[in-house]
């Protein structure tokens, strides 16, 4: 009997373990999914105002580019 509440205290101290390090896990991975969202959305910003200051001021450089990289 003592050796089945030892085991089933073991088997809760590796619960709690195991859970403690999977939580630490994803709370570094939805940290850096989200670090990566704040810099990409900056950077999405940034070249959006690059594009339309080419396409007012050189249509044809803005076509060439939305040519290149849009697949047209």
């Amino acid at each position: 009997m003592l050796r089945t509440v030892f085991i089933i205290g073991l088997l809760a101290f590796a619960g709690l373990f195991a859970l403690k390090i999977l939580f630490g896990i994803m709370g570094t991975l939805f940290g850096l999914i989200f670090w990566l969202l704040g810099m990409a959305i900056p950077v999405l910003i940034i070249g959006l105002m690059v594009y339309v200051v080419i396409r007012i001021f050189a249509p044809e450089t803005a076509k060439d580019l939305r040519s290149k990289f849009g697949g047209e």
